[in-house]
């Protein structure tokens, strides 16, 4: 296989790469830049524990080719927090305990990222079909659908 040049922002920061041709996004992630951020679950694209962000758009990296990134600006979990100070989306997971084995929490929280950076006051249907695409087989759903509404309304109260 020949190698391709990859080049992207990564939570930030230029990365470059070269990479298989055909490999995927999570794979590039994972193995060559370090970010373990993104979890492989299914690689079929029905788990949702792979997803990132990627010029604004939920996408899952496992079925994403990391060559069709070329300037791409991704964001995973790993970039979330600043300073050392977690987003309030990380911090509403730890408080409503949401995150008992983790594996599926790194694709919650970035498919709740793109709710509330686009609804920023989601109901809780907004919040339930925004995490359609996820799959949890530890909480049953509820403490995770409650951390996203509490981080929406600190949220709005830090904005007032």
């Amino acid at each position: 296989m020949a190698k391709v040049p990859v080049q992207f922002i990564l939570n930030g920061s230029e990365k470059a790469e070269f990479v298989e041709s055909g490999t995927t996004l999570l794979n590039a992630l994972r193995d060559k830049i370090g970010d373990t951020s993104p979890k492989g679950g299914c690689h079929q694209g029905t788990c949702g524990a792979c997803s990132v962000i990627i010029d604004g758009e939920l996408r899952l990296s496992c079925l994403t080719l990391a060559e069709t990134c070329g300037g791409a600006d991704i964001k995973t979990t790993a970039g979330l927090a600043e300073g050392g100070v977690l987003h309030p989306l990380q911090r509403a997971f730890l408080d409503a305990f949401a995150t008992q084995c983790g594996f599926c929490t790194p694709g919650m929280i970035m498919a709740a990222k793109v709710l509330l950076d686009r609804t920023p006051n989601p109901s809780r249907e907004d919040v339930i079909e925004a995490l359609s695409g996820n799959i949890c087989r530890c909480t049953g759903y509820e403490p995770i659908i409650q951390a996203v509404l509490s981080a929406a309304r600190a949220n709005s109260q830090n904005a007032a």
